[in-house]
């Protein structure tokens, strides 16, 4: 695939039309109901490493008891394990989340950053955590990479990279703007239902004409 705008203009436009068919991403449905940047950050910690039906469960659970960082701060590190099991690494999990409040009122007055560099910070949050949080939760510019964003560009040919990180910084600097705050949806979704680590969908793909790795 070429970097000019128009061809990545192409894919996400189809990549777009693709998310529609599929069930959407646990972080945005949260987002779409919530409207809240805590419990889209929750959300987003709980993700990793998680497949998306067990972080909804996990989520509903915990928002059942907990819808501001100061009721999170009052459960223990064992009732946080308890509500949020089988998430991946939920007893690391659960005593970032625990400790997250106080640093939220120490360092940030209770309030989640919208900032990237800030909200790395934060127990638990990662660059590409800190980019979904921006993107979805406060509708700014963030290049949220995952391995599906990864994975789904450097197959394209649209860049040659080796890790998340280098993707990310290079998506930065080559990738229009525009497309910044949406585009983690639309390439997460395609990852998980046709372009998979092992044996991608390729028949009929709707991208196969601009995949730099097609047969």
């Amino acid at each position: 695939m070429k970097k000019g705008d128009t061809t990545i203009a192409e894919v996400y436009d189809i990549l777009a039309k693709e998310f529609k068919k599929n069930r959407t991403p646990v972080v945005d449905l949260i987002e779409v109901q919530t409207n809240d940047p805590f419990k889209v950050l929750i959300a987003t910690i709980l993700s990793a490493r998680t497949k998306d039906e067990v972080t909804a469960a996990a989520s509903r659970r915990l928002f059942e008891r907990v819808d501001n960082h100061r009721k999170l701060g009052k459960l223990t590190v064992e009732e946080i394990e308890k509500m949020i099991y089988p998430v991946g690494f939920y007893k690391n999990k659960a005593r970032q989340l625990k400790s997250l409040p106080a640093v939220l009122d120490k360092e940030f007055n209770g309030q989640i950053p919208d900032d990237v560099d800030e909200l790395t910070k934060l127990p638990g949050v990662g660059r590409k955590t800190a980019n979904l949080v921006v993107a979805v939760a406060f509708k700014k510019p963030a290049v949220c990479v995952d391995v599906h964003v990864h994975r789904i560009f450097n197959r394209l040919g649209y860049i040659n990279t080796n890790t998340p990180l280098e993707t990310e910084m290079e998506l930065r600097r080559i990738l229009p703007q525009k497309y910044w705050t949406t585009f983690n949806s639309y390439f997460v979704s395609f990852g998980q239902h046709r372009c998979k680590p092992i044996k991608p969908v390729c028949g009929d793909c709707p991208v196969a004409g601009y995949c730099a790795n097609r047969n």
